[in-house]
């Protein structure tokens, strides 16, 4: 099976939008969900952006249903599974899948620092349990750990294993894996550090895991489309055009108020609330006048 004619494109990882009293917003799911199709962008449903290890079980299904019904086919659902506790990771994959997941994906739990030997194991293991393709998600800024690069080239023997989205920004890691999967049918690599899309579109990604999707999808399809045409000095200047929208929301923040900035940078556009979920907080008014003066200044 040629997976990289299955698994590519721009895959963005989608926030989760809550209501003020804390209830998914399924009419905001909606709107962002649409928002991707129109764009050709492919969700990605509970990572890091969409504060997956903060969803409640409930409401992870209600989620991915909501985006298959919206998305009918025309785009691939990645959907992470979350949390420390393994054996909960096996029960969530058939109702994630039943509710309309195509690819299921999952970083390390990252409460103990594992051995390789049991990173290898733990992907495995799960892998074999998975109903569907399974891709592997590396993240050093949250697990504190980083998948081995011997490691993801045993793993990438596993019949069911097709990728990795790695978001570790490290120039010689992301060569050596995109070489390895350059030679191969049966395993992609896609880009999770937003900064390096198009030079890793360059140098033979064929996905990208930009959570600035979510405010300037267009931005990203265009970029990916100048990239796959050969086009790669505009998709380098259109890089340079999302670092900077980019940078609104995340620059000086933590991680997790980088969420919530990215939230309220859709609250301006009428696409979802700021509410994020505990122990995450939304803005201050004094963060929020910030990221608006911010944009403000590039339009």
């Amino acid at each position: 099976m040629n997976v990289k004619q299955l698994y590519r494109g721009v895959v963005v990882p989608m926030v989760t939008p809550m209501t003020e009293d804390m209830k998914l917003d399924k009419a905001a799911v909606t709107r962002i969900a649409q928002s991707f199709v129109d764009n050709n962008i492919h969700p990605l449903l509970m990572g890091t952006t969409g504060e997956g290890q903060l969803v409640s079980a409930a409401d992870a299904i209600e989620l991915i249903e909501t985006v298959a019904a919206v998305a009918k086919g025309k785009v691939t659902i990645y959907v992470a599974l979350t949390g420390c506790v393994v054996a909960d990771q096996y029960k969530a994959m058939a109702p994630y899948v039943a509710a309309g997941a195509d690819v299921l994906v999952s970083t390390l739990p990252s409460y103990f620092a594992l051995t390789d030997e049991q990173m290898y194991r733990y992907y495995v293991d799960i892998a074999e349990a998975c109903p569907v393709p399974f891709m592997l998600y590396n993240i050093t800024l949250t697990t504190h750990m980083s998948i081995p690069v011997d490691i993801v080239k045993r793993l990438a023997d596993h019949p069911n294993i097709v990728g990795i989205k790695d978001s570790e920004n490290n120039d010689e890691r992301m060569k050596e894996i995109m070489d390895f999967a350059a030679e191969r049918e049966d395993f992609v690599y896609f880009c999770g550090c937003a900064a390096n899309s198009a030079i890793a579109l360059e140098r033979g990604a064929v996905g990208i895991v930009p959570s600035g999707g979510n405010y300037i999808p267009d931005l990203y399809n265009q970029l990916y489309e100048a990239a796959m045409n050969g086009r790669h000095e505009e998709a380098r200047a259109i890089q340079q055009q999302t670092n900077t929208i980019c940078a609104v929301y995340q620059k000086g923040f933590t991680l997790g108020n980088s969420l919530a900035a990215l939230k309220y940078l859709l609250q301006l556009k009428d696409i979802c609330t700021g509410q994020v979920l505990p122990p995450l907080t939304a803005l201050s008014e004094e963060d929020k006048a910030m990221v608006r003066q911010r944009i403000e200044q590039l339009t």
